[in-house]
């Protein structure tokens, strides 16, 4: 099913989320639904957050990537197929020199900008099985699953803006806030909300 995108300037998307167990109602269709969500949105990670969620809890599947013909033959190969499930992640370290991405997001539609993060990160989670992790991952990958835990920390890429570049672009977040915005997939916007 897919399920509406909770637009920027929901205080859901602001919230540090809650760890989950086992019996979390329906997990696996939850999970199910994200990535079918996230398909019909032609993203490559979703966080709960982002479908009203406060829990940590993200997919990632970074296969739209792997056709960029900019990339190397082997990482072009690694983002091919790179599916995952993460539940109560923690990142543990990042490593390197920060390098620049374009980065977008569902719940903020319309706006990109360049985020600098560390190359190498190293994270420790459990899979849809409730299976333990610890993993590292690097370049694009990496770069992707930093954004979702972003996400799951209460964290927007906006954040990590410039207060140059968040004025030049406040304009463009409040409209979306507002609902004002064509977008070609279901979202739900924090204005249609009912007053109580």
């Amino acid at each position: 099913m897919i399920l509406p995108i909770v637009a920027y300037g929901d205080p859901v998307l602001k919230k540090v989320g809650a760890d989950i167990n086992e019996d979390y109602p329906k997990l696996s269709e939850l999970i199910e639904n994200m990535y079918e969500t996230m398909y019909n949105a032609y993203g490559v990670g979703l966080a709960a957050p982002q479908i009203g969620l406060p829990i940590r809890l993200f997919v990632v599947d970074t296969t739209p990537f792997s056709e960029d013909e900019e990339l190397s033959e082997e990482q072009q190969e690694a983002l091919n197929g790179f599916k995952r499930v993460f539940i109560n992640a923690t990142i543990v370290e990042e490593e390197g020199e920060e390098w620049v991405f374009n980065e977008g997001c569902l719940s903020i539609p319309d706006v990109r900008e360049d985020v600098f993060r560390k190359p190498n990160i190293t994270i420790e989670y459990v899979d849809e099985n409730f299976e333990k992790k610890r993993e590292t991952f690097d370049g694009i990958i990496a770069r992707v699953i930093q954004h979702e835990y972003d996400h799951i920390e209460g964290v927007l890429f906006t954040d990590k803006l410039s207060s140059l570049k968040k004025r030049l672009i406040k304009g463009r977040l409040n409209n979306i806030s507002k609902g004002k915005i064509k977008v070609d997939y279901r979202m739900r916007f924090p204005a249609m909300k009912k007053k109580r």
